[in-house]
């Protein structure tokens, strides 16, 4: 009888054995956040299995799972990795491997996917997102805009000028044929019907479109077009004056120009108006990524003139060499010019709120990137949530900008959360970021398409980082 017994325990405890589920990695307890609610729920267990989440569960449940690979989460915080919405590669082939070292700098900052809103060396960075894709490269995941859309004689080097309806669908056959992730089309020399023209024919491609906007088009315009974001705030600034169709026709006729454009918005910027225009802005469904940083920084550059900062020793000399068209600018404003861009740079940025309560996508992005000056890769985009909370924001709001808000825009849905069946991009966090944002800088580890980095593996990518630079 004590035979049998002991068969059939030993039986029971074989089934157990063969019933437990395969994963990759466990990371346990840690308080997870929901970045939609602002919820915390102590004491769980993630469970991944190649670079999804298979399970968040308490860690008695995830005791059903044969893990390769346990991690301490020592009740930390753990939220979806970071992404920064808005950055660029560029500067030339003689930079791609400066521009390489991007992808380091961001995964030890937590961010585990970036938008590239246009690059000078488009062929380089779609190779690394595919290899990224295949886990032959390790860095964030990559969407790509490729070259953007210009106007004949556009000041930008490597995109595509167009000028004709026939340019335009030619332009549009090539990004596609390149997989391209979105279009991105800038206001620089492009013709303002050309620009309306574009967006609606690659809206009518399925393709999402972002971009800069004509000062000779209105918001209502581009939005009734179909643009899907604006890129930096300026452009939904101007949308707030009373008459913003009647500032449009005035400098599409040279009436108003330069400087002017703006010292008249200051003068007309309009409260009521500015919540119509961004009401029916989010009723289009056109979202909005401010880009804070960059005008801050050059904003104030008579205060901090960033020569000094620790993390240009993470920034190749060669793309350090691009800052200097925005520092020469900047150096040559008197007192009143400086106090000038600094009011400019206040009223901009007080619109965030605005945006908000009419229920527009606001989305996190630095600019960073090369030409940039001082705007940099990483660590940037825990300066832009700080900035937008300084101007209006929660840390719930701003934290939702970048991990909820980016996904949906580009149309990702196995992001935005730590869930079942999401990527497992994860932050471990030693402070809570809801309570002050600029714990979103506290990082202990990531986890990228399931791969753990601990403190240590985060160090070493920065050191690798700085090594390269130092030759």
């Amino acid at each position: 009888m004590k035979k049998s017994i002991l068969i059939f325990l030993t039986l029971l405890g074989g089934i157990t054995v063969s019933a437990q589920q395969q994963a990759d990695l466990v990371i346990s307890p840690v308080k997870v956040i929901d970045i939609k609610t602002g919820k915390i729920t102590p004491d769980q267990a993630i469970v991944v299995r190649h670079d999804t989440i298979l399970a968040v569960t308490t860690p008695q449940r995830a005791r059903q799972y044969k893990a390769a690979k346990t991690f301490d989460g020592r009740h930390q915080y753990a939220m979806p990795g970071l992404w920064d919405n808005h950055m660029h590669f560029g500067g030339g082939d003689s930079l791609a491997d400066e521009n390489k070292n991007f992808l380091p700098l961001y995964l030890a900052h937590g961010i585990t996917t970036i938008r590239d809103c246009a690059a000078d060396i488009s062929a380089q960075v779609l190779k690394w997102r595919d290899e990224v894709n295949k886990g032959t490269l390790q860095g964030p995941t990559i969407f790509t805009s490729g070259p953007k859309l210009e106007g004949y004689k556009s000041v930008w080097i490597g995109d595509i000028e167009i000028g004709t309806t026939a340019e335009l669908n030619h332009a549009l056959d090539s990004l596609q044929r390149m997989h391209v992730d979105f279009v991105k089309i800038t206001d620089n020399t492009i013709k303002p019907e050309l620009y309306l023209e574009a967006v609606k024919a690659a809206r009518q491609r399925g393709m999402i479109i972002s971009g800069h906007v004509p000062y000779a088009l209105t918001l209502q315009q581009v939005t009734d077009a179909g643009l899907s974001s604006v890129e930096h705030l300026s452009y939904v600034w101007k949308a707030g004056v009373k008459d913003e169709a009647a500032l449009s026709r005035s400098i599409a006729n040279g009436e108003i120009k330069g400087r002017d454009i703006n010292r008249y918005i200051l003068a007309h910027f309009d409260t009521t108006a500015a919540l119509k225009a961004y009401r029916h802005m989010a009723a289009k469904g056109t979202a909005v990524t401010p880009t804070l940083s960059l005008g801050q920084i050059l904003a104030y550059f008579d205060q901090d003139n960033h020569a000094q900062d620790p993390y240009l020793a993470y920034i190749g000399k060669g793309l350090q060499k691009t800052y200097e068209m925005r520092v020469k600018r900047v150096m040559k404003d008197d007192s009143t010019a400086i106090a000038y861009r600094k009011e400019l740079y206040e009223k901009e940025s007080a619109i965030l709120p605005l945006l908000q309560k009419a229920g527009v996508m606001i989305m996190a992005g630095t600019d960073a990137g090369y030409l940039n000056s001082f705007d940099y890769p990483g660590i940037g985009l825990h300066r832009e949530l700080a900035l937008m909370v300084h101007f209006g924001l929660t840390p719930l709001q701003a934290l939702q900008t970048s991990v909820i808000n980016s996904p949906v825009f580009l149309h990702q849905q196995d992001y935005g959360a730590l869930a079942a069946s999401k990527k497992a991009d994860i932050l471990l966090l030693s402070a809570n970021p809801l309570e002050d944002i600029h714990n979103t800088g506290k990082i202990n580890a990531v986890v990228t398409k399931g791969q753990l980095l601990d403190r240590s593996a985060l160090d070493q990518l920065l050191n690798k980082v700085k090594a390269a630079n130092a030759h």
